[in-house]
């Protein structure tokens, strides 16, 4: 069984933006997607709202395993000129769960293959520049019950390691509903059960996807 990735680069929400060739516009949507299927009805709404374009050439990469699904599609532009094209800017800029079309209406000048090629790149970076791309880490989620009187250096160690706090409770104990990175687990437990001599109350309650979005902790 593949084991899951501990980080990726996709972006946050939809965007688009567009640029204008010689008379041609060309206007980039990007949407994050999850699977083949959300990919492929993302472009389909996109080719509604568009009905009227010359083109709706797409790209997507679906899947965060060893091998994701990549697709592209020219839509009747000279072969590799537009889908191709898009896709390597997606695959350059290291992203996945990602889906991009571009719509052309055409302005009456031919383009030729290589300034077809350059147009449908820069409309696509355009839209990234639109996009909030974010990372997406793998984390477990932790609750960690203790006492007041270790709760100042519990709090210091993690405050240092910059680890995610989602909620913190005071009763007769003090609960943390904290993140913590996958790969840092096994490291965060060793150092909590040396601060307390191993008196605090850990448990795993469940493995998510989160980012940090304008200091905020986002879950997937």
């Amino acid at each position: 069984m593949e084991q899951p990735v501990e980080s990726f680069y996709t972006i946050y929400k939809d965007a688009s933006d567009e640029i204008v060739v010689k008379k041609s516009r060309f206007i980039a949507s990007l949407c994050p997607v999850e699977s083949e299927e959300e990919a492929m009805l993302f472009i389909e709404n996109i080719r509604k709202r568009f009905w009227d374009a010359s083109h709706n050439c797409y790209a997507f990469i679906a899947g965060i395993g060893s091998n994701p699904i990549m697709r592209f599609n020219d839509d009747g532009e000279p072969s590799r000129t537009a889908g191709k094209p898009m896709l390597d800017v997606l695959s350059a800029r290291g992203l996945t769960n990602i889906a991009a079309v571009v719509t052309r209406y055409f302005g009456g000048t031919l383009l030729g293959t290589g300034g077809l090629v350059k147009a449908y790149q820069a409309a696509v970076i355009k839209g990234l520049e639109k996009s909030i791309v974010i990372k997406k880490e793998l984390g477990n989620r932790i609750q960690l019950i203790t006492d007041y009187n270790l709760i100042g250096k519990i709090q210091y160690y993690i405050n240092r390691e910059d680890l995610p706090v989602l909620s913190t409770e005071y009763t007769d104990a003090v609960t943390l509903d904290l993140l913590v990175p996958a790969l840092k687990t096994k490291a965060f437990t060793a150092k909590i059960e040396e601060l307390t001599n191993s008196s605090a109350n850990l448990c795993i309650k469940e493995q998510a996807y989160y980012s940090l979005i304008n200091n905020e902790v986002h879950l997937f």
